[in-house]
């Protein structure tokens, strides 16, 4: 029995969520989502009843199922929460002469390379650069804002020693001491 599976998702006020085999499409003042819902993986089925989604799975003895079950649940929640709230995800440069910058539609680096690199921004999620050393990813599509942000971030993850580089808000860097000199 997955226990992520079977919690109801609340619709909030101001939400559509319009359910036709197999699309899902949630509405909200953020923006539209669609999904296709996958029955194959496992034998389950969707209800919309009382301001609430719930994901049945009609197999709960296969452990497929069972992940399937929550999987489906969790993006299903997470097209809700975008398209209400929305999601962000703040970056952190760390270095001397690191900055970002806005050109037009790109987003501009100078991370200590020979020449700055140009990122360009996808549908659906929008950057903003409020000082030079912070990036802010929002969008109402959690993976596609997760997956902007990571590839920020791979253009100079943070080393160990000095800590510079790009990195998470939140994250910690464990460091390294440097080298020790001659006894």
């Amino acid at each position: 029995m997955s226990r992520i599976g079977n919690l109801p998702i609340d619709i909030p006020e101001g939400v559509k969520v319009n359910y036709s085999h197999p699309k899902v499409v949630v509405e909200g003042p953020k923006g539209k989502l669609e999904m296709e819902v996958n029955f194959v993986n496992f034998p389950g089925e969707l209800k919309i009843e009382d301001g609430k989604i719930i994901v049945v799975n009609k197999d709960p003895e296969n452990n497929r199922a069972k992940a399937f079950h929550g999987l489906t649940r969790s993006l299903i929640n997470n097209m809700v929460i975008g398209v209400s709230k929305g999601y962000s995800k703040t970056l952190k440069i760390v270095g001397v002469g690191y900055k970002a910058q806005m050109q037009g539609k790109k987003l501009v680096l100078n991370l200590g390379y020979s020449h700055p690199i140009e990122c360009d921004i996808p549908e659906g999620v929008e950057i903003k650069v409020p000082d030079p050393n912070t990036i802010v990813v929002s969008g109402i599509d959690k993976r596609l804002v997760g997956q902007v942000a990571s590839n920020i971030r791979k253009k100079r993850p943070p080393e160990p020693y000095k800590g510079k580089g790009v990195m998470y808000e939140n994250e910690r860097i464990r460091r390294k001491a440097g080298k020790v000199g001659a006894k």
